[in-house]
């Protein structure tokens, strides 16, 4: 039976990062897919691909207004074949650039669904079934899309995000439960591709995690483009009929129907642990997630868990920081803690909504005493340029000592800005110190200058 250091279940953003660090770390190494590619949901059925979709609503809503900038455009047309065509082959090259960088490392891969026979012992059933022994093992099986017990998917009139990306047509309506940000980039895709969208959530605000003030703007915004939005307000019933599916609503203690070509379920993730046998080896749970400790090791010593199966941000880039993390940490290196704090919240909508920190309302209920700054784009030579002025940045600070609580901003490439936020969080930040920044003009990032200027009340350009 072969023998490694360690063995990596699942090749997702979190898996395959950690198989490669654990190559580089000079550790014997093996990774364990179900799939016959490496990447999972992030790369091909979520990340990746929904973006791709992204930047083509964004380029075909730019063409449409492209008069405006004295480029005659005639004809202009959606081709969605073309769309899936191009998306497939982002994807596909992606996965073969994450197989190239394994193999590199000298991992070897082995295709099938991983299991623990015992702590150190896993099992492959695959092609080729068959078991090895491991040292230590991380387990990063991700998430599904969680489905709700009333509108199970059937891949054609209730789909989920999954299944939309695997969608051959534009749908004449839609409607997207849930407005997280699978559910908000989705609704933004398919208005721009000429769906008319609903979207439809049960708390009182879109993207409820963000700052409240971004979520009122993002809702102004959306409406503007044609979206017909929905808070508060809770799906009891879908019925699939011959042409689509009839929604029963209910919002205020009143109840109203829906009639939609397709319906899209976009309401949270569970994690992926069927099949594994974790509980074999006693491993402790946190709910429906694995426990683990700052190192995100489980309380069986030599098991580690990342990404998606623990409770932490379900979010790709967290994951592969965790991978990094877990290895280090088997390989004896320095390993620092995660400040999940310091993690940036992306939303690629148009208009993009990127964060970091506390909001202001978690700010005041930490008992902070909290400054706030804010600086529209409007007012930003740069967005002015791009034709892209909707939104602004905002900063939290404490006042006391002027330290850097938060950072939220919707509009123009927000999920790129959200960069130095996030090192300045990370770094403890001052507000002063970002007034002291020098920022390159004309640039969207003087937003954040003049938001920090805005803190003291001394803003510049307005």
């Amino acid at each position: 039976m072969k023998e490694f250091d360690v063995a990596i279940i699942g090749s997702g953003p979190g898996g395959y990062v950690a198989a490669i660090r654990a190559g580089i770390n000079g550790l014997s190494t093996a990774l364990v897919e179900k799939d016959a590619f490496l990447g999972g949901t992030c790369l091909h059925r979520g990340c990746i691909p929904t973006k791709a979709l992204l930047h083509t609503a964004e380029l075909l809503d730019e063409i449409r207004h492209a008069q405006d900038y004295g480029i005659n455009v005639q004809g202009a047309s959606l081709d969605i074949a073309q769309v899936h065509a191009r998306k497939q082959s982002v994807v596909d090259k992606l996965a073969k650039g994450v197989a190239f960088l394994v193999k590199k490392r000298k991992v070897e891969v082995f295709t099938g669904l991983g299991s623990f026979v015992d702590a150190n012992t896993v099992r492959v059933a695959g092609p080729a079934d068959t078991s090895f022994r491991a040292r230590h093992v991380v387990i990063a099986t991700g998430s599904t899309p969680a489905h709700l017990p009333h509108m199970k998917p059937d891949a054609k009139s209730i789909v989920d995000s999954d299944m939309i990306l695997q969608a051959g047509g534009v749908p004449k309506s839609l409607a997207v439960i849930g407005s997280g940000a699978v559910g908000t980039e989705f609704a933004s895709v398919f208005q721009s591709f000429g769906s008319q969208v609903h979207l439809i959530e049960l708390l009182p605000r879109l993207l409820p995690i963000e700052d409240e003030e971004c979520s009122q703007q993002l809702e102004r915004a959306l409406k503007a483009r044609g979206i017909k939005c929905y808070t508060s307000t809770e799906v009891t019933e879908a019925k699939v009929g011959g042409s689509g599916v009839t929604l029963t609503l209910k919002q205020s203690g009143a109840n109203s129907t829906l009639e939609v070509e397709k319906v899209l379920v976009a309401t949270g993730r569970r994690p992926v642990l069927d099949g594994l046998d974790h509980h074999k080896i006693g491993i402790a749970m946190n709910g429906r997630f694995i426990a683990v400790d700052e190192y995100m090791r489980t309380n069986v010593p030599n098991v580690y868990a990342i990404g998606d199966v623990v409770a932490t941000p379900a979010l790709a880039h967290v994951a592969s920081h965790e991978g990094i993390l877990a290895v280090d940490h088997i390989a004896g290196k320095p390993a620092h803690a995660i400040d999940y704090l310091a993690i940036p919240n992306c939303t690629y909508s148009h208009p993009e909504v990127a964060s970091v920190g506390l909001t202001e309302r978690a700010a005041r209920e930490k008992g902070h005493d909290v400054r706030v700054g804010k600086f529209p784009f409007a007012a930003i030579s740069k967005a002015a340029i791009l034709g892209d002025t909707t939104g602004f940045v905002k900063i939290v600070a404490e006042k006391r000592y002027d330290e850097v609580l938060g950072v939220h901003i919707i509009g123009p490439r927000a999920t790129e800005l959200i960069a130095e936020a996030v090192l300045g969080k990370h770094l403890e930040t001052t507000v002063e110190a970002i007034t002291h920044t020098v920022h390159a003009h004309p640039t969207l990032s003087e937003a954040m200058m003049e938001a920090a200027h805005a803190v003291y009340g001394e803003t510049i350009h307005i």
